[in-house]
């Protein structure tokens, strides 16, 4: 009897607790902000909503760039001006006016505590406020300037003070929008369609061409200069190729004929950007998997069914060996059909020559192909990407010695446990040792035009930290006529996956601080397009805009 009163008395308490909306739920999360470096205290704090969108006083927006803000009670709407620009937000509509145009809303504006709250990332995108949000420290950085400096509150505490001069002049006529740092890349994926073009527009020409002019236009209005687009995603290709196979990411079947030539389309579509376009190669991967249903769905003419004893099963891939002669002379012949067909600015490869840290079958080879009398393998294979480095740098410059050839290895050469002379890291994997690629031969003797490091790590990174491989690099470049271009992992941003110091934008523009450091570094290539231009995690697309321009 006792112990029903005493359930019957708690589920009565339970009753009389209060029940809290969603919006107030989000709300007890504690959100700082700032602008332009001072921090702000508004009388009602910012938060979160149930929809993941951070809401803010109007006021925080008319002081931060000097907006009209008016609320009309009767209808409950918000109106918002600068200039030519007109918002109205209207509570419990799921759609704004911009300019009487209808745009679509999250969460509209809403009234705490007496004061109008309005959707930040959505009204400071229409007004031009840039807008910084770190998840890690719940904190908000605007600016209303014309150069981000970086909010008082950093990002992740181990993250290093990187002092910010002024960016050098780094004239290089061959590139447009030359302010700041000369290359502002980005690498435009086809593999497994992850940029480029959608799987929904398999077989419809006009579909892959709007795809590619947006994506184009997005990154043009970001602020780069230069797309490195992926044409042999897999020893096939998208091009019109004697050698190989058109590509399956075309048309869902390798060796099918597209409706029009895609290469030719997008350097003609570059162009009229006055945007570079590099043709990226991988060199040596052969499949992206050794499924039955992918060697089932290869063309009849792929490498592996012509010439099956060139290829290599390693890694749950098939590779074309880098050991065989004839091998090499045919990926070479590949490339040379796209500097001859059309009008690239250059030839870029990355870093898939041998694969790390797994068996290669390659011992037959290196008894049938070792005229040098190499003694050791590892010597041997490092001397095979050599030769092929340097045979294809020489006819692409004899072919058309304006256009650009570089490579994109592995960000770490060798560590300096290792040799004394590598860089101060701990990484498990290294270019020269497990990738068989001597970088350094290849810059001393001046075989490539560039070199863009894959410097895929964070500055707070320990084993292998950005601030200590830039400097690195830095010094390998320096003096020696090869220009050095960055690769950062703008697919890290908002990645929940990944550590804090990447739950924020910041993480780049700290690093592009970095660089600014060095006239040595002459740009960044950013990995990859998409994750820029469509997905654009904590409005790094903006973020990188105000960047460029400031």
């Amino acid at each position: 009897m006792n112990y029903r009163k005493w359930l019957l008395g708690v589920m009565v308490l339970m009753l009389l607790l209060p029940v809290w909306p969603a919006g107030l739920r989000a709300a007890a999360v504690q959100i700082t902000i700032e602008l332009d470096g001072e921090m702000l205290s508004p009388d009602v704090p910012p938060y979160i909503t149930a929809s993941n969108v951070t809401m803010v006083p109007a006021g925080v927006v008319s002081q931060g760039l000097g907006a009209a803000v008016a609320w009309d009670q009767s209808s409950k709407t918000a109106t918002i001006s600068k200039g030519e620009t007109v918002l109205k937000l209207t509570s419990g509509k799921q759609t704004a006016l911009v300019n009487a145009a209808s745009v679509r809303l999250d969460t509209s504006v809403q009234i705490r505590q007496g004061r109008v709250m309005v959707p930040l990332r959505f009204v400071s995108e229409q007004l031009g406020l840039q807008v910084v949000w770190n998840q890690a420290t719940k904190h908000i950085a605007l600016y209303s300037n014309a150069e981000i400096t970086g909010p008082s509150t950093p990002s992740v505490p181990t993250v290093p003070t990187v002092p910010v001069p002024s960016a050098p002049s780094v004239p290089v006529p061959t590139l447009p929008g030359n302010t700041g740092k000369a290359m502002k890349g980005a690498w435009i994926s086809t593999v497994f369609n992850l940029d480029w073009p959608s799987v929904s527009s398999a077989n419809n020409a006009q579909k892959q061409k709007q795809e590619f002019d947006s994506l184009l236009d997005k990154l043009q209005a970001t602020g780069f200069n230069a797309v490195f687009v992926q044409v042999r995603p897999s020893a096939d290709s998208l091009y019109t190729s004697q050698i190989v196979p058109w590509s399956k990411v075309l048309t869902g079947t390798q060796g099918k004929v597209p409706d029009y030539d895609p290469l030719e389309y997008i350097v003609s579509a570059a162009h009229q950007r006055g945007i570079q376009i590099h043709a990226w190669f991988n060199p040596f991967r052969a499949t992206t998997d050794t499924a039955a249903a992918t060697l089932a769905g290869l063309a009849g003419n792929h490498v592996s069914k012509v010439h099956p004893d060139w290829v290599v099963k390693a890694d749950s891939k098939l590779y074309i060996n880098p050991g065989i002669p004839e091998a090499r002379r045919h990926i070479i012949d590949t490339v040379m059909e796209v500097v001859k067909g059309y009008d690239i600015d250059g030839v870029h490869l990355d870093d898939y020559f041998y694969p790390s840290n797994v068996t290669f079958a390659d011992d037959a080879a290196f008894k049938a192909y070792n005229a040098s009398a190499i003694s050791s393998k590892a010597d041997w294979r490092r001397d095979n990407i050599n030769q092929f480095i340097r045979q294809l740098g020489q006819e692409i410059h004899t072919a058309k010695p304006s256009v650009s050839y570089g490579v994109s290895p592995f960000g770490v050469w060798r560590n300096k446990k290792t040799d004394s002379s590598g860089s101060d890291t701990t990484a498990g994997v290294t270019a020269y040792d497990d990738m068989y690629a001597d970088t350094r031969t290849w810059i001393k003797n001046g075989w490539i035009d560039y070199i863009a490091p894959q410097i895929y790590w964070s500055l707070s990174f320990s084993a292998a930290r950005y601030d200590k491989l830039v400097d690195w690099w830095v010094d390998e470049v320096k003096g020696t006529g090869v220009k050095l271009y960055i690769g950062q992992a703008a697919y890290k941003v908002g990645d929940t996956k990944q550590t804090a110091e990447w739950q924020s934008g910041e993480q780049i523009i700290n690093q592009l601080k970095y660089n600014d450091k060095y006239e040595e570094v002459d740009g960044s290539i950013m990995f990859r397009a998409n994750d820029i231009a469509v997905r654009n995690p904590y409005g790094l697309a903006s973020l990188l805009a105000f960047y460029f321009k400031s």
